[in-house]
């Protein structure tokens, strides 16, 4: 029951991710011809592949992470909740998350949280650790583990109750459940262009970083417990 977590234990996370190239011509041939299979059934009929490449950031096979933002609770007598961001080439997002991950949150009770984390951000984050040469981390190694023995919380999940048919995007519900969400100026369909055109990676972090704390807030709501003040969370 997640009334049971000592939430110090809990790593918050979300990753911000972009098509691996700027643009389709910048793709190789090969690589043209594997994101036409990829996408043949996510097309509609009259679609080119091209004009679809905008969305490649969604497969880790053709996208990249470009921010990967984390929170955790300070274990204390009084509530701070610290966030930070990971930024910059890809490569050392990943080791500097999976050092982080090692050092600190490696204990058998440590759990990663996300939003939809299950079906996008984990496997995403081990995927492209794999496409770089990196040996996963035992929290993201799932192989023979029973599914009671993956350290992986998704507040998705906990609102499905069991309906795997059911999507819930966070900002619905933040609304459902009456959490401040983020008044962000951008959102994940506008990462791509504020990375390449706008080249504003500082922007990025902030929409990722904003995401940690509504995942946060919502598992202390779907706790019972009071939201976070802002004066709680700290940005390191």
């Amino acid at each position: 029951m997640i009334q049971k977590l000592h939430l110090p234990n809990v790593l918050f996370l979300d990753i911000e991710t972009v098509p691996q190239h700027a643009s389709y011509d910048d793709l190789t041939e090969t690589e043209q011809e594997l994101w036409a299979l990829k996408t043949r059934y996510k097309r509609k009929e009259e679609e080119d592949p091209a004009e679809t490449y905008e969305r490649a950031g969604i497969w880790a096979e053709f996208g990249k992470i470009v921010c990967l933002s984390v929170g955790y609770f300070v274990p204390k007598q009084e509530r701070e909740f610290r966030v930070t961001s990971f930024v910059g080439d890809e490569l050392d997002i990943l080791e500097n998350f999976k050092t982080l991950l090692t050092s600190h949150f490696n204990g058998p009770r440590h759990i990663m949280c996300a939003h939809n984390g299950k079906e996008f951000d984990f496997p995403y984050i081990a995927r492209r650790m794999i496409t770089n040469n990196m040996v996963l981390p035992f929290k993201l190694n799932m192989h023979g583990k029973k599914p009671w023995e993956v350290p992986h919380l998704d507040t998705m999940e906990l609102w499905k109750f069991g309906d795997h048919k059911h999507y819930t995007s966070l900002k619905l519900l933040c609304h459902v459940l009456n959490v401040d969400c983020p008044k962000n100026d951008i959102d994940g369909s506008d990462v791509a262009r504020v990375y390449y055109e706008d080249k504003d990676i500082d922007r990025i972090a902030d929409y990722c970083e904003s995401d940690v704390v509504t995942v946060a807030q919502i598992l202390l709501r779907m706790r019972n417990e009071d939201m976070l003040e802002d004066d709680e969370i700290v940005y390191k």
